[in-house]
């Protein structure tokens, strides 16, 4: 060890002490040799390494856990924060203006599509549809006298068509002070709860002006936000994990639809997921996490990632090698893929059936025997 660490001395100073102007040339050289110099460094923090290795075996034998490598599925998730919508969300306002006289309903209550659920004053509209219903009462009278008249050939033309038009313009009045009227009523557009009612008796309503909130959360919606770079490995149809912390519950539900922008500002896409809600225990604007699968790898080898170490030569693992009749840990350096919840998929240096010590690896080195 004192060799190595004048070695590493002696290749300070000499680049502290060469304060000389260098050509290109001259730098060239001395990094090949520096070069040179941290490759018979590594060789002999190695031999030492192993070197210990075999004193350790001699002096003792360590207890260790193993895994058998076998082959298995691997998956990758991404999870992303939903944003939880009622199927049907409604703002309900008259289509007409007046002073509220009635709520029929109250909040909380079920209602249904056409459902009244407030009255607005109607007196004037009421008055006037009475005052129309007499003229044309009496329009129709005329207008039959005058057209059995006209059939018998008896007045002019002129009278039986003008009694004719009357009666009609009566008729579509009528017709559109009755539209008026029901125009003063409040309906439910959908079948649904009676959420929030905004407005109280004796209020002015109007179309402009929210009257209650109908929202039918027995299906909700939620929308998350992926990064673009996950455009091409999300597909419509696919399955996502939904999980809902408030209520400990976990659904499976399909991807309904893509968005087709890109978000200028964060660039990411929208994904919508629908999920049948039949308890209504899913709220709206309640926290969820999505967990979109975005890798698959079938019949491969996998390791928990604390297992996997580092040195020199890259990512390895302790294996255990058969030697004569002892069994000895050596490093079985490997190439690692993607990792999730801690399981990292082994591209490539390891076989099925080979046996990777799982305990003990605080307590070994390259070379150690060991006893499993």
């Amino acid at each position: 060890m004192k060799q190595i660490a004048y070695i590493i001395i002696a290749v300070f100073l000499m680049a502290c002490g060469n304060t000389t102007k260098e050509t290109a040339d001259d730098k060239k050289e001395r990094l090949v040799e520096y070069k040179t110099q941290l490759k018979e460094l590594k060789d002999k923090i190695a031999e030492l390494e192993e070197e210990l290795g075999r004193n350790d075996a001699t002096e003792e034998i360590v207890s260790v856990a193993t895994i058998q490598l076998s082959k298995e599925k691997f998956e990758h998730f991404v999870e992303v924060t939903g944003t939880v919508e009622a199927d049907l969300d409604i703002n309900v306002s008259p289509e007409a203006a007046g002073e509220i006289i009635s709520i029929d309903v109250k909040e909380g209550d079920w209602v249904k599509k056409g459902q009244i659920i407030a009255r607005l004053n109607t007196e004037t509209v009421a008055r006037s549809i009475d005052e129309i219903k007499i003229n044309l009462a009496l329009a129709q009278t005329t207008f039959e006298r005058q057209s059995r008249l006209w059939k018998q050939k008896i007045g002019s033309e002129i009278e039986y068509l003008q009694a004719k038009a009357n009666k009609e313009a009566l008729e579509m009045k009528l017709q559109s002070l009755e539209a008026q009227l029901d125009m003063a009523t409040v309906k439910s557009p959908i079948d649904g709860v009676l959420d929030i009612i905004y407005q109280k008796k004796g209020e002015i309503a109007s179309a402009q002006v929210p009257f209650a909130k109908v929202m039918n959360i027995n299906k909700v919606k939620i929308y998350g936000d992926l990064a673009e770079g996950y455009i091409t490995k999300i597909r419509k149809g696919d399955d996502v994990q939904v999980f809902f912390p408030a209520l400990n519950r976990t659904v499976t539900a399909k991807i309904e639809r893509l968005g087709n922008e890109i978000d200028s500002k964060n660039r990411t896409f929208k994904v919508r997921i629908n999920i049948a809600n039949k308890d209504n225990l899913i709220k709206p604007n309640m926290i969820s996490v999505l967990q979109f699968r975005d890798y698959l790898a079938e019949d491969v080898i996998t390791l928990p990632a604390l297992l996997i170490r580092e040195d020199f030569k890259g990512s390895y693992v302790f294996v255990v090698k058969k030697e004569g009749n002892k069994h000895i840990a050596r490093k079985a350096y490997i190439k690692t893929g993607m990792t999730n919840n801690n399981i990292t998929e082994i591209v490539e240096g390891l076989d099925e059936g080979t046996m990777v010590i799982s305990e003990g690896l605080n307590m070994i080195s390259e070379g150690t025997q060991v006893k499993i």
